[in-house]
């Protein structure tokens, strides 16, 4: 018991919380960057985190400091080839080890729940893979108990956030989209299509390719675009999400969608719920049941998302969240590989008045109103993002009292016999009847459309969880004279060459993505000595992992300034995020912004919020940064204390 003591005292003492720690890296030098001084600034700002997260982050920086060191390797090497430890557990690599292939054994003819890929043990390489002994062991109970079962690689990221690479042609997940939309039209109409649009991603570089998609044999009856992840991103000024949609329906008009082939706009967040009443229903009252609804867009556009919060919403059959399962959602690119789908309830006159009732009774309340359980809901969207949503079930199936099965004769045991246990009965999975479906209307999740010049493509597991937002990002602003670049990670850079006044640079990207700012002298020399480690943080792996990364190429931009309340552009750095730039009224600009070789650099005007610069706090003494600020959260259908 002594020697327990030391080491449990030891462990208490860690886990006190301790003050957050806010440090500014940074070189000597004058107050604005770019004045002469060679010595480079770091400068990595974050908003103020809450006393729960502040008394995590050192916790999580050791963590991840010691599976640096323990795994040095990791990130260098491809894939397929990295951990064969790991590999061994989830693939198998031998004979008579659980996760080995079986080509012998046929496909199953039933999908995985998480993709909707075809379950088989044939090739682990290939989708729809699961180990021969748990696929055996499944069918052995026929095709019902390989339903709703996932596949290894789903299995894989929903529980260790790790995508297990596969064998797809480019163009497989174009085949099987293509394949879905020149179906034969069924009910005599033609499908609606939800074509899903990250507002990030503005322009979107699939959105073109959607009137190819809807060519002469396809027999669709309009596009509703739904501009998703709109939560990310703060409010720069009143009306901002009005000039957003503005922003997506010149987008949409630029790739050939407009009139009677655009039926509506939507804004919303399928992660935080916001705006998801409202599209649930206009399609209530614009489509009905009329015919069977797509939803399409580009790899990590949210529909995955998306189509699991429709799933639980009134959109679907009462019945459905109990017999279909949710689809697997992951940061990495391409998770869904086939069709899903649930049945589209039908918004009958008594459904939807019903449904109003109780969106009318909902509106009433305050915060103060809802239950612990939705109050810790919601205030755990709230630190996701800065636009928050209630979805609710107007129409809800009751279920049925568990009724407990015994066997009386399996109580009884004489002395000289032990006691027997009755065998562990599988529960049976919930199926629609025939009545249920036979004339349904269906919402199909299609496998994202891949975008070609993206960054993400480059890009390990671990670094595409860097560079994908998932919280509200936090902008970061920065005052930079001519001679002064400014990087994001190693991902992007822009070198600010000429100009008579100084300009302010706004930062509008994950908040685990460093800024590093320096003179423009030195810019090549920190590229060289800090892409692939720590300082410049993404990409991972040293120069082992920069010797197969693209290098940076440049392109020169010549802006004009209209104010210094307003950005005249942004400078979109692919899928890296992007850099607003506010300078002088009629103050030219010469940039030149780098990005990898083969990815995309857009420059956007007008920029998508072009009052960004005015979400800062107060110069920092000494640098080229604001201090950053975070605003607060908006609850959508939901009174304020004190409102009434």
């Amino acid at each position: 018991m002594l020697r327990l003591l030391p080491p449990l005292l030891a462990r208490l003492a860690r886990a006190q919380p301790r003050a957050p720690v806010r440090r500014l890296r940074r070189g000597g030098g004058p107050a604005v960057a770019g004045g002469g001084e060679e010595e480079e600034r770091f400068v990595f700002l974050e908003y103020e985190p809450d006393p729960a997260e502040a008394a995590a982050a050192p916790r999580r920086e050791r963590e991840r400091e010691r599976e640096q060191e323990q795994e040095p390797r990791r990130e260098r090497e491809p894939r397929r080839e990295r951990e064969p430890a790991r590999q061994r557990r989830l693939r198998g690599t031998a004979a008579g080890i659980p996760g080995v292939p079986d080509p012998s054994v046929p496909l199953s003819g039933v999908s995985c729940s998480g993709c909707g890929a075809e379950l088989q043990c044939a090739d682990g390489g290939a989708p729809g893979f699961m180990p021969a002994e748990k696929y055996r062991s499944l069918l052995s109970e026929g095709a019902a108990g390989l339903r709703g079962a996932v596949c290894q690689r789903c299995w894989a990221l929903a529980h260790y956030g790790r995508a297990l690479r596969l064998q797809l042609p480019p163009d497989e997940h174009r085949r099987v989209v293509s394949e879905a939309l020149r179906r034969p039209p069924r009910h005599g109409r033609g499908p609606l299509l939800l074509y899903v649009l990250d507002v990030l991603e503005l322009p979107d570089p699939v959105l073109p390719q959607v009137p190819a998609l809807l060519g002469p044999g396809v027999p669709a009856s309009g596009v509703l675009v739904v501009g998703n992840k709109v939560d990310l991103l703060p409010a720069d000024a009143p009306g901002h999400l009005g000039r957003l949609r503005k922003r997506v329906a010149e987008a949409c008009a630029r790739a050939g969608l407009a009139g009677a082939a655009l039926v509506d706009i939507r804004l919303v967040s399928a992660k935080t719920g916001f705006g998801m009443e409202g599209l649930v229903s206009r399609l209530h009252r614009s489509w009905k049941c009329a015919g069977d609804v797509y939803l399409l867009g580009a790899t990590n556009s949210g529909k995955s998302t998306l189509f699991n919060t429709l799933l639980r919403s009134d959109y679907c059959k009462s019945r459905a969240p109990d017999i279909v399962d949710r689809a697997t959602v992951s940061p990495w690119p391409g998770t869904t590989l086939n069709l899903l789908k649930f049945p589209i309830i039908n918004p009958t006159c008594d459904r939807i008045f019903r449904r109003q009732e109780r969106l009318k009774e909902e509106a009433t309340k305050t915060e103060d109103e809802l239950s612990s359980e939705e109050k810790k809901y919601l205030n755990h969207l709230k630190k996701q993002g800065y636009l928050v949503g209630r979805v609710g079930r107007t129409f809800q199936q009751q279920k049925a009292s568990p009724v407990v099965e015994f066997d009386p004769d399996m109580l009884s045991y004489s002395m000289d016999e032990d006691p027997k246990h009755s065998p562990k009965k599988r529960e049976k999975r919930e199926e629609f009847t025939h009545n249920e479906v036979k004339d349904a209307r269906w919402c199909f999740d299609t496998p994202g459309i891949v975008k070609e010049d993206c960054v993400l493509n480059l890009l390990t597991e671990k670094e595409v969880k860097l560079v994908l937002p998932t919280v509200a990002i936090v902008p970061r602003t920065f005052i930079l004279k001519p001679g002064t670049t400014l990087f994001l990670a190693a991902l992007g850079r822009i070198d600010y060459l000429q100009g008579e006044k100084s300009a302010w640079f706004s930062v509008v990207a994950s908040n685990l993505l460093p800024v590093h700012i320096t003179t423009l002298s030195n810019a090549d020399a920190i590229y060289e000595k800090h892409a692939g480690r720590e300082l410049l943080k993404v990409p991972m792996g040293g120069e082992e992992r920069m010797k197969e990364f693209p290098p940076l190429v440049p392109q020169d931009i010549t802006l004009k300034g209209i104010g210094t309340t307003e950005a005249v552009a942004d400078i979109k750095l692919s899928s890296a995020g992007w850099v607003a730039v506010t300078a002088h009224a009629e103050e030219e600009l010469l940039l030149r912004a780098y990005t990898p070789k083969g990815t995309a650099l857009v420059v956007r005007e007008p920029p998508l919020l072009p009052y960004i610069s005015s979400i800062r706090g107060s110069r920092i003494a000494g640098t080229a940064a604001y201090r950053t600020k975070k605003p607060p959260s908006l609850v959508e259908n939901l009174k304020t204390t004190g409102s009434r």
